[in-house]
């Protein structure tokens, strides 16, 4: 396999990788954005059961119904908690997957890297002795006349 092939092969590989990376970074953005939703809605259904004032001091059936509603958005808080912690588990194996993916392109970019240095030295090296054998032609040219 030529160099030139090689090189193009690898550049199409750190092109492919980085675009997965480029995947993995935007999937990792919104399921941040997702988690932060998660969050604030945790927010706002604490602070509706806890502002909600004592259930106590109202009319029985108010007292009820409002601590009927306390319990339920207490049961959604814990369920929106449970799928918080879901995602986020999630969202820890996305940060893997895009960590792994950023080192496999590195990896690749650093073998380019390197491939295209031995080209440009190997390319050096022959135009070095080109000139090498032209100036000597022309140095026996010169004696010879």
């Amino acid at each position: 396999m030529s160099n030139s092939h090689t090189i193009r092969n690898l550049t199409t590989l750190v092109g492919l990788r980085s675009t997965e990376v480029e995947r993995l970074q935007t999937e990792m953005a919104a399921q941040t954005a997702v988690r932060d939703r998660y969050q604030k809605n945790l927010e706002r259904l604490t602070s509706l059961y806890t502002d909600s004032g004592p259930s106590g001091a109202l009319h029985l059936a108010l007292s009820v119904n409002c601590g009927n509603f306390k319990q339920s958005v207490m049961e959604v808080a814990q369920q929106h908690r449970t799928d918080l912690h879901l995602h986020e588990a999630n969202m820890a194996v996305s940060q893997r997957a895009l960590n792994a993916a950023w080192a496999k392109r590195e990896v690749l970019d650093q073998v380019l890297t390197q491939k295209q240095r031995t080209v440009a030295t190997e390319q050096q090296r022959i135009d070095a002795k080109r000139q090498d054998e032209l100036a000597t032609q022309f140095w026996f040219r010169g004696q010879v006349k």
